[in-house]
């Protein structure tokens, strides 16, 4: 997906670089979690601004780079200070003397609030986190009638009405929240690049990862694997906002020229190449629920275990790949939308 992206990246970079020219390119990546890909962005930023000053042939010097990581206190950010003597060498060894100092801390807390000192940074990154609710909508808890109406763990095409509009109205209290608190924290001329899930007229008709998840919930059900009541009391707190639903909040908040919106359509599995040979096709699409369920498990076992238990994660995501499984039988191809977002700070 940062390929995908990388495009918007690199303008909202140079944009941003050329408003502000600083001697110390502040940037904050939000949601950076701990895996490999968690200084990935730290590497394209520094090759955007490096190809940027050479290729125009600017009279100017690199800037030093301080990047700060931010992800929930609960985020293994130990992982990411031990690789960093390798990222280092890395980065030496591709760039030579090229870059100027490149600092990297970490900033633990929910970007939801406050994290950094006002004024204080020129860019801020999120790449598949602004989906993630700060919780489950309250109304689902407090209201009782149909709003409570249970049917599944999260949002479906047959989801009550007033469950569209309690999640509705909790990602816009969020992203408002999200936004005000950029806008205090950026310098003049800053600008923020965000990708996260999406939905639109065309994929709404298509079973989203999320209801793959209900339904082998339901398995587990009933087979009598996990209790009624606990798979009752729980909700995804995860919404997938259109795209004019994104642009509402952002208009009303206020804070914020959007330079750019756009949907950018992805592959479940974008990284399997698989044969299209007839002989091979239960190979393949085994390999692809394998792929599909592997990556779904590493974003969503954390809060699926904190609920459900560790016992049970096995039999849910054999029961999830089975099921990815039968739906390439019946569809072939399949995508995921991605809003991108590009914003500059309203002067």
């Amino acid at each position: 997906m940062m390929m995908k992206a990388k495009p918007i990246l690199e303008e909202s970079i140079t944009i941003c670089y050329y408003n502000i020219l600083p001697k110390c390119l502040k940037i904050a990546d939000l949601g950076c979690s701990s895996g490999p890909n968690a200084l990935l962005v730290v590497s394209n930023i520094i090759n955007i601004v490096v190809d940027t000053i050479s290729s125009n042939n600017l009279n100017l010097n690199l800037p030093d780079f301080q990047f700060y990581l931010n992800d929930l206190f609960g985020n293994d950010f130990n992982t990411i200070f031990k690789s960093l003597p390798q990222f280092y060498k890395t980065l030496s060894e591709e760039m030579g003397h090229e870059i100027g100092s490149c600092f990297i801390n970490a900033t633990p807390g929910t970007f939801y609030e406050r994290l950094y000192p006002s004024s204080s940074i020129h860019f801020f990154h999120s790449s598949y986190s602004l989906h993630w609710l700060s919780q489950a909508p309250e109304k689902l808890i407090i209201e009782g009638e149909e709003a409570l109406k249970w049917d599944s763990i999260y949002l479906t095409r047959t989801s009550c009405v007033s469950m569209h509009k309690a999640y509705l109205e909790q990602f816009q209290r969020d992203f408002k929240k999200f936004l005000r608190s950029r806008s205090e924290e950026l310098v003049a001329g800053g600008g923020m690049l965000l990708t996260f899930l999406g939905s639109d007229e065309d994929t709404s008709e298509m079973r989203t990862t999320w209801e793959l998840i209900d339904m082998s919930l339901k398995d587990l059900l009933l087979e009598n694997l996990i209790e009624k009541a606990t798979l009752e009391c729980f909700t995804m707190p995860n919404y997938d906002p259109s795209m004019e639903e994104v642009k509402q909040v952002i208009e009303e908040e206020g804070s914020f020229i959007l330079h750019k919106l756009e949907t950018i359509y992805q592959d479940w599995d974008a990284n399997m190449n698989g044969s299209t040979n007839d002989n091979n096709n239960k190979v393949d699409e085994n390999m692809r629920g394998k792929i599909v369920a592997k990556y779904l498990r590493a974003v969503t076992e954390p809060l699926l275990k904190a609920h459900f238990g560790e016992f049970i994660m096995d039999e849910l995501f054999l029961r999830l790949e089975n099921k990815v499984v039968q739906l390439v039988k019946e569809i072939k191809v399949f995508k995921f939308p991605t809003l991108a977002i590009s914003l500059i700070k309203n002067a």
